[in-house]
């Protein structure tokens, strides 16, 4: 690569962080790529680090050692995460999701890659400095949802299935009961995509008793994995207790009326977990 300005290596550096979240960066790499001494790529890291955490978007972590490294965790503000809390739920809003037993129509949200980008980022948000070796969802509407945060933590993305395919070879399953109908179900997962002792986060995409995650949850321990979180697009508040405890929702489907066609969507609890951040070393401002 051609010598650069400082200007110029300043954009370079921040558009490559910012394409790899938590991957790290060695300053050696970025002193030989762009013809600069560690000294000034240290420097242009503090500047870069200032401007992403005042822009909310994330901030820099620095690693020790011999050759010295960099990573970039992504972050959100309450302010930019509350504003995409509300277009949700005003998104969601409209009548014409209903569907058969309450549900509600959101391929259009998960099919939206930019949308699900956002949605990632506000997850990773809450896992800035959170070990997550691997991320789990059920097949197939919350795949979209996992991809996004897998790519925010550049963690793997497992894919629990209800059948078995013999493309992936030896599986692991177990049967599971459906917390909204109590009808016993089987899910699956390949034995190959899941290292044995792994921290795991779990997401869906909706939640009623939370059965099909409490399902997950004991495929994993199959595994002897551990896990480290749940969290979910939309959650339903007519289920008085849910068989899963200590998740997060990023929306909470209060009262859907089928006959008179009306849908009520407030906020989940995620802007809550995030004020409880605020008193943390590394808080959201």
């Amino acid at each position: 690569m051609k010598k650069l300005k400082r200007s110029e290596r300043l954009v370079h550096m921040t558009y490559d962080l910012l394409q790899h979240p938590h991957e790290v960066r060695s300053l050696t790499q970025f002193a030989n790529r762009y013809g600069a001494a560690k000294s000034s790529i240290s420097e242009d890291l503090v500047m870069m680090k200032d401007m992403l955490e005042a822009d909310g978007r994330g901030t820099l972590q620095t690693m020790a050692g011999a050759s010295g490294g960099v990573k970039f965790l992504p972050k959100m503000s309450i302010s930019e995460a509350n504003t995409l809390i509300d277009k949700l739920v005003a998104t969601l809003h409209d009548p014409d999701r209903i569907l058969p037993g309450g549900y509600l129509y959101m391929m259009d949200l998960l099919g939206h890659p930019r949308l699900m980008h956002e949605v990632g980022r506000l997850f990773a948000a809450l896992l800035a400095h959170t070990q997550v070796d691997a991320v789990m969802t059920v097949a197939t509407k919350g795949i979209p949802l996992a991809y996004a945060l897998g790519h925010q933590l550049n963690a793997p993305v497992c894919i629990v299935r209800r059948d078995h395919r013999l493309t992936e070879g030896a599986t692991v399953s177990v049967n599971y009961a459906s917390g909204s109908s109590n009808r016993v179900q089987t899910m699956t997962l390949a034995r190959r995509s899941l290292t044995p002792g792994s921290k795991v986060f779990i997401v869906d995409d909706f939640m009623k008793a939370g059965g099909t995650i409490r399902g997950m949850m004991d495929l994993l321990a199959e595994f002897h994995a551990e896990v480290i979180g749940t969290g979910v697009l939309v959650e339903t508040a007519d289920v008085k207790e849910k068989l899963i405890d200590g998740y997060v929702s990023l929306t909470k489907l209060a009262r859907v009326d089928v006959k008179d066609r009306h849908i009520q969507v407030e906020a989940g609890n995620i802007l809550m977990k995030m004020r409880e951040h605020t008193d943390e070393k590394d808080s959201y401002k």
